[in-house]
């Protein structure tokens, strides 16, 4: 009887150490999951919508501001990317508003952001709205933050 009263103690302790190793890493878990430690995304929002506003502007000059002068882009059509350096990617879209048969406004529909301190990824669903047509899709961005703010590096995108 006397080494189960003994084995009691240590078993307890056991227990006791066991179940505070789970709270603490419980909690832990949960405190990695909670809004507090969410990165503040708002000013890759702010870019992101300022993007979508100029180009409905038609402000050419605001809209190619968004881009890094090494960016590229890509249009993705069934399946089969179409890969353009920024100045002819800047001159179609130039063209697009200026024979246009109704003006267009593209506004995003939805964000997911995922970024650090110097970059930044987006995956933006959009809506484009041309007279009474309406075209929805997706853009992928990559973003860099530089010393005047966040610049599109890459640009991936399609229509639905």
């Amino acid at each position: 009887m006397k080494n189960d009263e003994t084995a009691s103690p240590l078993l307890k302790l056991r227990k006791f150490l066991a179940l505070s190793s789970f709270c603490i890493l419980h909690s832990s878990f949960i405190a990695s999951c909670s809004p507090a430690n969410t990165v503040d995304d708002s000013d890759v929002r702010s870019f992101l919508t300022r993007y979508f506003s100029t180009w409905s502007a038609k402000d050419m000059d605001g809209y190619g501001a968004c881009f890094h002068e090494q960016a590229r882009v890509t249009f993705v059509q069934q399946g089969m990317p179409q890969t353009q350096g920024l100045t002819d990617f800047l001159h179609g879209q130039k063209l697009s508003h200026a024979t246009a048969s109704a003006p267009m406004t593209e506004v995003p529909t939805g964000m997911k952001i995922l970024r650090d301190e110097r970059t930044a990824q987006a995956s933006v669903r959009w809506k484009l709205t041309k007279g009474t047509e309406i075209t929805t899709g997706t853009d992928c961005f990559t973003l860099i933050k530089s010393p005047v703010g966040w610049k599109i590096m890459s640009l991936v995108f399609y229509n639905d």
